[in-house]
Formats: C-alpha cells, sequence, structure tokens
C-alpha cells in the first residue's frame, strides 16, 4: 500500500457543515471514504492556521488515492492537496538509482 499525506481546508458552506456536525462525524467519513477504497486512515487532525485538515492515510495505489480527493475537491465544500508519503528505506532504494539526465541547456 501507498501511504499519502493530504492537507487541506473547508469552503464556504464545507465550514457551515463542519460548525453543524463536528470534527469527529467528519473523521469517520473521512476513515469509511477510504475503507470503501480498500485503504486504511492512520491519523486524522484539525488545525489551524494555514490548513485546516491533515490526514495520513494509505491507499493501494495513486488511482485510488486519485479518486479519493477528486471526489473530495468535486464537491467544493473542500479544498485538499495531497502529497504522497516514502518510508526511509524506499528512500534508500532512490539512493540506489542512477538515471541518465542531461540538464537543459547542459
Amino acid at each position: 500500500m501507498a501511504k499519502y499525506l493530504v492537507i487541506g481546508n473547508y469552503v464556504g458552506e464545507g465550514l457551515k457543515g463542519l460548525l453543524k456536525e463536528g470534527g469527529s462525524s467528519r473523521a469517520a467519513a473521512v476513515k469509511k471514504m477510504l475503507e470503501s477504497l480498500g485503504g486504511t486512515m492512520e491519523c486524522f487532525y484539525y488545525a489551524f492556521g494555514e490548513y485546516d485538515v491533515l490526514c495520513i492515510y494509505d491507499l493501494p495505489d495513486n488511482v485510488s488515492a486519485a479518486s479519493f480527493c477528486l471526489t473530495i475537491n468535486a464537491t467544493g465544500l473542500v479544498k485538499i492537496h495531497t502529497v504522497v508519503l516514502m518510508t526511509p528505506e524506499q528512500m534508500d532504494q532512490v539512493a540506489k538509482k542512477s538515471p541518465t539526465y542531461r540538464g537543459p541547456g547542459q
């Protein structure tokens, strides 16, 4: 499974819905959605400042993650951004690769 971080902000009526339903209800809805895609939720937090909500989750693949993000963003109630996360061991594998590349103008 691949691991992802989603960061987002509630927008307009989404803020009103959050105030009406409460935070636990929204976290449960996200967990249920992830499970419907074959994934799991590691953690879900609310924050104040630049972002309103942060969630780390696992999904089988990028197609499932894109479906998750597109479905949420399409509501117009929440605007999320996704970051693909990698383990230190995966980064070790990355460091061992030696791709051939020529930079622009080189």
